[in-house]
This record gives structure tokens, C-alpha cells and sequence, in this order.
């Protein structure tokens, strides 16, 4: 049974989300503070994290960041801020999905189920990645350059493998923005990917300026360079 994590203030929300996922069968937390949240946090315990951004002793980014320092949980933004700048905030410290208030319960039970879809899909088969010097751990979440581990965020890491699952293959925007976010809103864009894909070369290209492993593909996408030869 996956059990969810919902970081949240408001009583009657708390209370219609509950009722709402566990009649999807999932089995849900809740924490309505920030200190309530770090108490009640246990890696590896929970499927999913949904977190509301404004709290009364803190904010749901602060708390998602310690999330990331030790797990790759998906994580949900739960809030009614619908700021550009909190959209790539969140993403940016490693969010993989942002829902504003008011919203559909249908919606929000649509997207938590992709989220968990996606988390499962991209935990099942192999356990390694190697390309182009870059090596992909998938079961520790890691990844190597020339043996040197290099830091991603959650949405770097998953940008990254779908790229090496598919080598050579042109992946557009809409492929990789459905595969990775598979979001129903237009807050994740072509902008937004631009801005991954720029942040991922930065750490994994020899040089970012000229990039050999993640080419773009004029009007048509990205795709990993499977002819890339290595240098000597």
C-alpha cells in the first residue's frame, strides 16, 4: 500500500484530502507545522510528499530541501501562490509537480497517481546506466562523471536517465515534459525545460558552451549523442 506524506495547515483541507486518498486505497501522514513535519519525517517510509508552501512556522520549500539532501521521494507544491518565481522555486530545489488553490479534487488525485506512476516506472528494470562517461546507480540514485560524483536535483536526475534510456532518439518538448512532469497545466514549458536542460549541461558536459552529449535537435527536441566519441 503506498502511504503518502501531506504537510498542510489548513483543518478542512487536511480533512478532505485525507478522506479523498484513502478512498483511493493509499494510506496518508499529516503534519500541520513545520516542526510537526521534521518529527514525523522518516526517509524511505513514504511514496509521495505533498507540501503546502506557506506554513506557520516555515515554508514547504525549506522543508523539501531537507527531503532532497537524503531521498528522491516525488514531491507535490500544495499551494495558493501561483507566482512565476515559486512555479521555478519549487521545480528548481526539486519539486516534481505544483498544484495551486482552488483546484479540482479529481485533478489532484489525477496527478498524484501520475506522480506515483512515473516513481514506479522509473524504479523497475535496470540497475545501471553507463554512457558517454556519464554512470547512473539507479538503485543509490547517483551519477558519475569519469568515476567523480556529481550532484543533481531530482528533475536533473530524471532528465538525465530518460536521455540515456533513449539514446540517439529525438525526444520533443512535449515527450520529455509528459514523461518527466506529466503535467496537465501550462506552468511547466518549454522555457522551463530550457532552463533544465542549460543547468544539466552545466554539470555533465565538458563544455556547457559547446555540448556533446545533449544535442539539440533544431525544432525538434533534444537527444542523447549516441555516436558521441570519447576523447583520449
Amino acid at each position: 500500500m503506498k502511504r503518502l506524506f501531506l504537510l498542510e495547515d489548513d483543518l478542512s483541507l487536511i480533512n478532505g484530502l485525507s478522506f479523498a486518498v484513502r478512498k483511493q486505497g493509499y494510506e496518508i501522514d499529516v503534519a500541520r507545522t513545520a516542526r510537526e513535519a521534521d518529527e514525523l519525517w522518516e526517509e524511505g517510509k513514504y511514496d509521495l510528499v505533498i507540501l503546502d508552501v506557506s506554513l506557520p512556522d516555515g515554508s514547504g520549500f525549506d522543508f523539501c530541501r531537507k527531503i532532497r539532501r537524503v531521498s528522491k521521494v516525488p514531491v507535490m507544491f500544495l499551494t495558493a501562490a501561483d507566482e512565476e518565481t515559486d512555479i521555478i522555486m519549487g521545480l528548481d530545489i526539486g519539486g516534481d509537480d505544483y498544484i495551486t488553490k482552488p483546484f479540482k479534487l479529481a485533478v489532484f488525485l489525477s496527478r498524484i497517481n501520475a506522480l506515483l506512476r512515473r516513481s514506479s516506472n522509473f524504479s523497475e528494470t535496470d540497475t545501471e546506466l553507463r554512457s558517454n562517461g556519464i554512470t547512473m546507480l539507479l538503485l543509490k540514485s547517483e551519477v558519475y562523471k569519469n568515476n567523480e560524483k556529481i550532484e543533481l536535483t531530482a528533475n536533473e536526475y530524471k532528465l538525465l536517465r530518460l536521455f540515456m534510456e533513449h539514446p540517439g532518439q529525438v525526444l520533443s518538448p512535449e515527450q520529455i515534459l509528459g514523461r518527466i512532469w506529466d503535467c496537465e497545466g501550462d506552468y511547466v514549458d518549454g522555457n522551463t525545460l530550457t532552463v533544465y536542460i542549460r543547468r544539466l549541461r552545466t554539470k555533465i558536459e565538458d563544455d556547457p558552451g559547446k555540448p556533446d552529449r545533449i544535442l539539440t535537435v533544431r525544432r525538434m527536441g533534444y537527444k542523447w549523442n549516441a555516436d558521441r566519441r570519447e576523447n583520449k
